[in-house]
């Protein structure tokens, strides 16, 4: 199996393009000063989600933003910490303020030429466009939580990813699930006989941050620590 077996990349977007973990711990910093004893940048992401996966369990259809609201409210309980609803929306609202790796826009811009490149993302279309000024680039389909009404790891949103690229004539075989997340897209990739590329961002920290312990390995064909170590790595191909 090589790069170049493919015609289609489906991309995760937060923690894979979007740098989500320092997003999300910068915008909870207001709220982590108030607290007597210090939370580690760990300790907080484990808390994020373990509350935001058990909230996109219970409801699936909220969009994104306003469900990060709830994950607010959820961790201020936790760690006994007062907040209030304003702070708890801004919170949901701060998705815009999430930056972007210092290498996807390139990758994705060098990526483009050669693929297709489609978003399968947990988010809801407004919070998305803001992330996507931050890329730089056009994809060629862009699927939400919003647009599904479930959030990754179901399978509803790979049954209604592959549905839709099947229309416009991109197979299975040639597409390629590129993502962080072992929990969200490696597993369920793995369960629809997906390809699957990890950009294994966390690849100098321990544990699993801002997602969930996926329980197990999922198989996977292709691992790079970066985008810009996947684009290095296609370069390779077309030379040999």
């Amino acid at each position: 199996m090589k790069l170049t077996d493919f015609d289609a990349l489906t991309f995760d977007c937060y923690g894979t393009l979007i740098d989500w973990e320092s997003g999300i711990f910068e915008a909870l910093k207001p709220l982590l000063e108030r607290a007597s004893t210090p939370l580690t940048r760990d300790q907080v992401l484990e808390a994020h989600a373990r509350h935001e996966s058990s909230q996109q369990k219970f409801t699936p259809a909220k969009r994104y933003q306003e469900l990060l609201s709830i994950v607010y409210k959820r961790m201020a309980e936790e760690w006994g910490l007062p907040s209030t609803h304003e702070e708890c929306v801004a919170y949901g609202r701060s998705i815009r303020n999430w930056p972007a790796f210092p290498d996807s826009a390139a990758a994705l811009q060098y990526l483009k030429l050669h693929y297709k490149l489609i978003i399968l993302s947990n988010v809801d279309n407004e919070s998305f466009a803001h992330s996507n000024t931050r890329l730089q680039v056009q994809f060629d389909a862009i699927i939400t939580a919003e647009d599904v009404g479930s959030y990754k790891p179901s399978p509803r949103n790979f049954e209604y990813m592959l549905q839709k690229l099947d229309q416009r004539g991109i197979r299975k075989a040639k597409i390629l699930h590129t993502a962080e997340s072992l929990f969200h897209d490696h597993k369920p990739a793995n369960e629809f006989g997906l390809a699957s590329c990890w950009i294994y961002r966390r690849h100098s920290q321990p544990g699993f941050g801002a997602t969930m312990d996926p329980g197990s390995q999922p198989n996977i064909d292709f691992r790079f620590n970066s985008m810009a170590d996947f684009v290095d790595a296609h370069r390779e191909v077309l030379v040999k």
